[in-house]
């Protein structure tokens, strides 16, 4: 599933809890501190989810990430020469 797909399915989500929110708040009353909070943490949800959708608009999250291939090679042992073995001290010492 594509990241638009997701973001539309979320979206749709929070509509139906927006939607849930007002008939809860026509049963309850409007005036209470607790329905107040729920309805401002949905259209908060809602802002979110815009702005998701904005930056994913904007950066192509929907392209497809380009692989690199590694060979099998064995690395010049040249390019290891100047170096130590890290983890393992320095070269002729010996560990306490």
């Amino acid at each position: 599933m594509s990241v638009n797909d997701e973001l539309t399915s979320v979206q749709r989500c929070l509509d139906d809890l927006y939607r849930s929110v007002g008939r809860l708040e026509q049963q309850m009353g409007a005036g209470g501190l607790e329905i107040r909070r729920v309805r401002t943490d949905a259209e908060h949800l809602r802002e979110s989810v815009a702005l998701l959708r904005a930056t994913a608009a904007t950066t192509g999250t929907d392209r497809r990430v380009e692989l690199v291939t590694i060979s099998d090679t064995p690395y010049d042992s040249s390019l290891w020469t100047d170096s130590d073995d890290e983890g393992l001290g320095a070269r002729g010492r010996h560990a306490p």
